[in-house]
């Protein structure tokens, strides 16, 4: 921004995207009240983390996935757009550092595209997720859907593959919660947002609380802060995540 008497210039490459100072204060009062408005509803999405239901599902899915480490098993994680690049987020939380220095847990994105445009362009795109979990889950392992509908077709057929495959199926959902409210084993549905990012930061901030709640049942030593491996805390330069 360069200001001269009272012209004020925001320049985007070399044009200027404000003529002077009234037109200024008007773009910046508008663009104020979008972020207010959006910061007011991020703040009411993350309210609903606080309601019971919502700590209960949390709660779980840390015990569940605990569970299936301790025995030897693993997470598949899948979604959609933003929600396959939460699943990768989630994944690489578990395989690589959270907020601490600790062995590796075993999970996987559903995210190879590779994969994705073989299964999608030889049978359709409604099975490049089923066909990951019949190549790669089996019994006693997990599987997470993320979606903000819930009615993504092919993690409906994914979903279907891994109980047919005994693996136990949790739903981070969205709106009304669609078609795999019903399906899966466990699900949690985040309400009265029509808008998908408002759902997604929702899920990644739940995802980060459960993984918080995984590193402290898997390898805090009891009644101790300190880790079973390294109680040296993460660098904060170790990872982007």
């Amino acid at each position: 921004m360069v200001a001269f008497g009272l012209q004020i210039f925001f320049f985007s490459g070399s044009l200027p995207l404000a003529r002077n100072l009234k037109e200024e204060i008007f773009l910046m009062k508008s663009a104020q009240e979008t972020i207010l408005s959006s910061v007011n509803e991020c703040l009411e999405a993350c309210q609903f983390m606080k309601t019971t239901e919502s700590i209960a599902f949390m709660a779980q899915v840390a015990a569940h996935l605990a569970n299936s480490f301790l025995s030897g098993n693993k997470v598949l994680i899948a979604g959609n757009g933003g929600s396959l690049c939460d699943a990768m987020h989630f994944a690489e939380e578990l395989t690589g550092y959270f907020r601490h220095k600790r062995p590796a847990l075993p999970a996987i994105s559903l995210s190879d595209s590779g994969h994705m445009s073989c299964v999608g362009n030889d049978v359709g795109f409604d099975q490049v997720f089923a066909r990951g979990v019949e190549a790669l889950g089996k019994k006693g392992d997990i599987f997470v859907a993320l979606t903000t509908s819930g009615n993504s077709q092919n993690l409906i057929e994914a979903v279907a593959k891994a109980k047919e495959q005994g693996l136990y199926t949790i739903g981070f959902l969205g709106k009304k919660g669609g078609a795999l409210k019903d399906l899966c084993d466990l699900c949690w549905i985040v309400p009265g947002f029509s808008y998908s990012d408002r759902i997604q930061e929702v899920h990644m901030a739940a995802i980060h609380i459960v993984i918080e709640l995984l590193e402290q049942k898997l390898f805090q030593k009891e009644n101790s802060e300190s880790f079973l491996t390294d109680s040296k805390p993460r660098d904060p330069e170790y990872s982007g995540a």
